[in-house]
């Protein structure tokens, strides 16, 4: 009689354990299992996104079944990515990896708890994965749909405990720049789905409106509408437009659907509340691709005045979110194999090459950039990503002295300029990049007027008030540089330390111009400290602390300015390279080399 009230079936069963929880444990025994239940209580979420069932959560394991090895996978994948990134995030080392196991088999299920053979290879499936990784056994591989997106690691046959036969196993991963499947597979209708274009694509999902006061959603809506209009002025950005993303408006979302719908890499979703006569607003942006959280805020503001709140809100997002997504770019870039890749996955390639050869202070590194900003452009000559930093890398083998004609140099960043802005007049970066350009051929006022456009086009773009900045405290322009560097350092404290630098040398340009050493030292000091291997903070450096009486550490800068640009100094006492506009800066700058002991 009990055995006909046994469901018994053929399934796929997922086995997930937390990997060393008696050490998570050892460490903090209540915050651990709270991390863990956490742990499981979001895989649970993701099994069922993916249709699946938890079945059970057995202390530190979980097991689930699927009706196809497919959706298995997918969540198992799913859910290793975000778990990873989250963790990460975390303040302490209290951190709860998973690893995961596959299989095929009979099982036995009553009252949700499932048994049977299947359970059993699944559990020791999962022991041989990597801490964070998934194994899946032979059979259900071979289920799995060869088009779907997943790398495969064969581990061989595994003699594995209470089984007379070896299985053979894999150890499964998502391929590079690939998106997870959703379940069920594409349909023919799935297959029209529009592709991920090549720039950083991203939709503005309608912000949730969570006041009680229905009169608020023309807020959130106009919010919404705000976001979408300025982050359509980055031309490196694909923006979807508003009527399409307002199709989701009042409906529950799931956030991989919707950006496989819209051809979007990055999805930005939000909710407004009021509180009173204030209001909060709560936003997040998502890699949709696998399914990680890049970036979360929160904004709270006064309705004292609406308008002026909802410009100040959403040049705050717009200005904090656009950086994520760049560090989030040049994070993939670093991640792509040189074989075949596309001309933008080139310019990605090269954007990686460039940052990282501006913090080692390598000139062989910089050039191998510039090769691969090349291959891009000759792949597809109108690629304004690949000529913004081609561009910048000509700028910095100027003015770190590198190669055998520096000044060649920079008139070919004048050309990748100007190529840019004739491509696209209504770019930004094209203005920006021409005005650095200038600042070196001492054309001060030709840059002040491209700083000026590129603003007016891209007024919330932070690296472009910070090269603002930079060269308008170099124009002799100290009271409109600070502002703006102030201004940048305020809409984007989270930027990328490259151009959080550049915003502090803007300071120290503009601090020493002034003569007011003790400031221009306090901000060259937190600009070396975002990029160490950098020419002018050093040299200014060198000049304020010898000012200062501090010889010592003036002769540090020196030593250090040396190693990664041993002709810059040299350069400015024999007056081949100035910075200032105005040459009793310049002068002043020399005076504080010689005062520090530094000859031609």
């Amino acid at each position: 009689m009990v055995r006909d009230q046994l469901s018994r079936k053929l399934a796929v069963i997922l086995h997930a354990d937390v990997v060393d929880s008696t050490a998570l444990v050892r460490q903090d025994e209540t915050l651990a299992h709270q991390r863990i239940q956490d742990v499981f209580q979001r895989f649970s979420e993701t099994i069922k996104s993916h249709d699946g069932v938890a079945r059970e959560i057995r202390g530190d394991a979980l097991v689930a079944e699927f009706a196809r090895a497919s959706d298995a996978v997918a969540a198992s994948i799913d859910f290793q990515a975000g778990n990873s990134v989250l963790i990460q995030g975390l303040p302490d080392q209290n951190r709860p990896e998973i690893r995961i196991g596959i299989a095929m088999g009979e099982v036995i299920v009553a009252d949700n708890t499932v048994t049977g053979e299947g359970v059993v290879l699944a559990q020791r499936l999962e022991q041989l994965a990597e801490q964070g990784g998934v194994c899946i056994q032979g059979a259900a591989y071979e289920t799995v749909p060869k088009r779907f997106p997943y790398e495969y690691e064969s581990l061989g046959e595994q003699q594995v405990k209470g089984f007379d036969y070896p299985v053979k196993v894999f150890a499964v991963s998502l391929k590079p720049d690939n998106a997870i499947p959703d379940s069920p597979p594409k349909s023919s209708s799935d297959l029209s789905m529009p592709g991920l274009p090549d720039k950083p694509s991203i939709a503005i999902l309608p912000f949730t409106n969570m006041s009680d006061d229905p009169e608020q959603e023309y807020f959130s809506d106009g919010i919404t509408e705000d976001i979408t209009t300025a982050l359509s002025h980055f031309s490196g950005l694909f923006v979807i437009a508003r009527n399409s993303s307002f199709t989701y408006k009042g409906q529950s979302v799931n956030t991989r659907k919707v950006a496989r719908e819209l051809g979007v890499r990055y999805l930005l979703e939000g909710s407004v509340r009021r509180l009173g006569k204030r209001i909060r607003i709560n936003g997040q942006l998502i890699n949709a691709v696998n399914g990680s959280h890049i970036w979360a805020e929160r904004f709270d503001g006064n309705l004292e005045d609406i308008f002026e709140l909802q410009d100040e809100i959403t040049r705050k997002i717009v200005s904090s979110i656009a950086p994520q997504i760049e560090l989030a770019e040049v994070e993939r870039g670093r991640g792509l194999q040189p074989a075949r890749l596309s001309s933008y996955e080139l310019s990605l390639k090269a954007k990686s090459q460039t940052y990282d050869a501006f913090r080692s202070g390598d000139a062989d590194a910089l050039q191998v950039a510039i090769n691969t900003a090349n291959q891009a452009l000759a792949l597809d000559g109108r690629n304004t990503h690949a000529l913004w930093i081609l561009g910048i890398a000509y700028i910095d083998q100027y003015l770190y002295q590198w190669g055998e004609d520096p000044a060649g140099a920079l008139d070919r960043a004048m050309h990748a300029s100007e190529n840019l802005i004739h491509i696209n007049s209504s770019n930004a970066e094209g203005y920006i990049l021409r005005a650095n350009s200038n600042i070196f051929r001492h054309e001060f006022d030709l840059a002040l007027a491209d700083y000026d456009r590129g603003l007016l086009l891209n007024p919330n773009a932070s690296i472009h008030l910070f090269y603002a900045a930079w060269g308008e405290s170099l124009a002799g322009l100290s009271v409109k540089a600070k502002e703006h560097a102030e201004l940048g350092l305020r809409l984007s404290p989270k930027e990328m330390d490259l151009f959080l630098g550049v915003a502090y040398l803007s300071l120290l340009q503009a601090s020493f111009a002034d003569g007011d050493f003790e400031q221009a030292i306090k901000w060259g000091r937190l600009s070396i400290q975002m990029h160490a291997k950098a020419p002018i903070r050093r040299a200014l450096m060198v000049a304020c602390c010898a000012f200062s009486g501090n010889l010592e550490e003036a002769k540090q800068h020196a030593k250090e300015l040396h190693l990664f640009s041993p002709d810059f100094i040299p350069a400015v006492l024999r007056g081949e390279l100035f910075l200032y506009k105005n040459s009793t800066h310049n002068k002043l700058l020399i005076e504080g080399l010689r005062k520090a002991g530094l000859l031609e």
